[in-house]
């Protein structure tokens, strides 16, 4: 794949990433929160519907020539993410820090810079206080 095709792949997947995971800001305060913390809602099958936007996300980072150690981290972040999500009101409290589609596809953009030799960028729209800043 080339430059361009591989910042497509990280640009889709930080596109579902905000959407999964920082969608809305709650008035008041500076958390945000996305879908999957809405849909995480729903007790044992909301969680496991946000599993497919996630894994998506590690589809693009295979298809951008991620490593098995890369892809296997990215499967950490979203199994810890599953897992804790199942838990009622614990695992809908820890989503809303927790943000593995954020930390996966600032993983895949640290992929594809130091594969093309690029300069470490921040995505746009990313909140550079966040702990998801650098996975």
């Amino acid at each position: 794949m080339t430059l361009d095709q591989h910042m497509r792949n990280v640009d889709r997947a930080e596109k579902i990433a905000r959407r999964m995971d920082a969608a809305f800001h709650l008035p008041g305060t500076r958390i945000r929160i996305g879908y999957d913390s809405i849909v995480g809602l729903v007790p044992g099958i909301g969680d496991t519907l946000a599993l497919a936007p996630s894994a998506y996300i590690v589809k693009l980072a295979h298809e951008c020539g991620a490593s098995h150690a890369l892809l296997g981290r990215m499967g950490v972040n979203l199994g810890i993410d599953w897992l804790i999500g199942l838990v009622p009101l614990v695992g809908d409290i820890f989503d809303v820090g927790w943000k593995a589609n954020l930390r996966n596809a600032a993983m895949l953009r640290e992929h594809v810079e130091s594969l093309h030799g690029l300069t470490p960028q921040t995505p746009v729209g990313a909140d550079s206080r966040s702990a998801t800043a650098n996975p």
